[in-house]
């Protein structure tokens, strides 16, 4: 059985946009899952520490028939191979990969979390969402439309249109 998911997708070292797209073939190829839409990717400045650049983040929308506990483990091992390093909480990195959402699962786990905690308060997760899911509701808490509509002073650029997946 398939599941829809959808991932946050942020980086603010190095090349983050090369990363967002490095990260995006990765997810793509991952076993028993395929990647179904990707957002544009908006500049957003950072949350929680506030000393350093600006993010680049996107959202993308998979289809995948690994458990949520496995496709998790799969987006920290990207992170991993993308060089992720985790020093402290809000810090810098290379690439930062969220479980967002899995189908309509509601999941509190010592290391999962689904839907993911935070992702209301965020206009760099919830506008790259909306952009390629317009009517996606957050189990739980209610249509991110709605939420969205509180962030206004959370100010995003759009960088890249999103294309059409091939």
């Amino acid at each position: 059985m398939s599941t829809i998911a959808f991932v946050a997708l942020g980086a603010n070292l190095g090349n983050p946009v090369k990363q967002l797209q490095e990260a995006l073939a990765l997810i793509a190829a991952l076993p028993d899952s395929q990647l179904l839409l990707q957002s544009s990717f908006y500049s957003s400045k950072a949350v929680g520490y506030t000393d350093q650049p600006d993010f680049i983040n996107a959202v993308a929308q998979l289809e995948t028939r690994l458990s949520a506990a496995k496709l998790l483990h799969s987006l920290l091992k990207i992170e991993a191979q993308c060089g992720r390093q985790r020093t402290f909480q809000d810090a810098p990195r290379t690439l930062d990969l969220d479980l967002l959402l899995y189908g309509d699962a509601r999941i509190m786990q010592d290391h999962l979390i689904v839907p993911h905690p935070r992702m209301h308060q965020r206009a760099f997760v919830l506008r790259p969402l909306l952009e390629i899911a317009p009517d996606i509701s957050i189990s739980g808490l209610g249509p991110a439309a709605d939420f969205l509509a509180l962030l206004a002073d959370q100010q995003l650029s759009v960088l890249t249109e999103s294309k059409p997946l091939r």
